[in-house]
């Protein structure tokens, strides 16, 4: 047997309803040993390093019939994307030692029985934590998102909605690399003025300084947008529908404005939205591009190294802010990746 020590875990206190409180989660001490258990093969016993807080965690936390990841079991650890360091392995792809980012729990140590969403962390010359943003999940739906669903050509006009977040300022960034124009919307004066000086939007604007959506796409586009990037749903959904040009496409990434909503707000006309107009609208699981991560990281490494684009990231400090990192997330009160350090390699 192993050495066992103590580890820290963020539990599920309660079943979410509507909007995530910092009370439907706890902080628990168990213990763990730092072997995997004989018999166990297959298996990775990891250190956790970062964790990644991102908006389909609240999802999680609800009993949702035919969603693609199962939710979670009340008083067990909740369950995400990090950054680990591999302390032992029966699996023949992962060594001791070795840096990865996948699933993990929000703990100090995790026990990971089916590793099939684990992958090596193998850039050494680059931030670690950049695993759980540019160089992990988001980066990925960003990517998959923006050239695989939305086949960007040069020229066109690209709109990006919750821009200044782990996904949106990503897509932003890649569709200038592609020569499209890009407008960005987000919440809040400090994030607008990210978008244009930091991440080069050509425009952005504040979503809650607008009366009228639709009429603000209006003024940013007025012949029309080729592509939109939507991360919120809702009521922007339905104004850049009507503003969408023939054969637009839309990524359907996420729904954030809708996930704390008893009533969901609907799109109507979707007629002369989508079949006037020849749109194609398409959801996408990352999970389903996640063969194309080679091809991604060809692609955005030397990019981040040239630093022809650029990442910022919103760190919180110990296990202990998980809690309030996501529970922040669905206000808004992150600037960029929302981040929480477990421990430091």
């Amino acid at each position: 047997m192993g050495e066992e020590i103590s580890n820290k875990q963020v539990i599920l206190n309660n079943i979410v309803k509507t909007s995530v409180k910092e009370s439907d989660m706890s902080l628990r001490t168990s213990k763990i040993q730092l072997k995997i258990p004989s018999g166990c093969d297959g298996a990775v016993l990891v250190k956790n390093l970062y964790l990644s807080i991102d908006p389909f965690i609240i999802n999680r936390m609800r009993p949702l019939e035919g969603y693609y990841i199962a939710s979670y079991t009340l008083d067990s650890p909740i369950s995400g994307y990090g950054v680990s360091k591999v302390l032992d392995s029966t699996h023949p792809n992962f060594k001791t030692g070795e840096l990865v980012w996948g699933f993990t729990g929000w703990e100090e140590y995790s026990l990971i029985k089916d590793p099939i969403l684990l992958f090596k962390a193998p850039d050494k010359d680059l931030p670690l934590s950049y695993y759980t943003g540019i160089l992990g999940m988001p980066g990925m739906t960003a990517y998959a998102g923006f050239f695989e669903v939305c086949s960007p050509k040069k020229g066109e006009t690209v709109y990006v909605s919750s821009a200044s977040g782990a996904i949106g300022q990503l897509v932003g960034q890649f569709a200038k690399t592609a020569g499209c124009y890009v407008v960005g919307s987000a919440g809040s004066k400090e994030k607008v003025d990210l978008l244009k000086n930091k991440f080069g939007f050509d425009e952005a604007f504040n979503y809650k300084e607008e009366q009228d959506y639709n009429v603000a796409l209006k003024r940013y586009f007025p012949d029309g947008i080729d592509i939109y990037f939507d991360n919120v749903g809702g009521k922007m959904l339905e104004a850049v529908l009507s503003n969408m040009r023939l054969h637009g496409r839309v990524a359907l990434c996420g729904m954030i404005s809708q996930y704390s909503l008893e009533q969901h707000e609907g799109i109507h006309n979707l007629f002369n939205h989508l079949i006037t107009k020849r749109i194609r609208m398409e959801g996408f699981f990352v999970s389903n591009y996640y063969d194309l991560y080679p091809k991604f990281l060809e692609m955005v490494v030397p990019l981040i190294k040239e630093e022809k684009i650029t990442y910022i990231e919103d760190i919180a400090e110990g296990i202990e802010s998980a809690p309030r990192a996501l529970v922040g997330l669905y206000s808004g009160r992150n600037v960029g990746k929302q981040v929480v350090v477990v421990a430091r390699e």
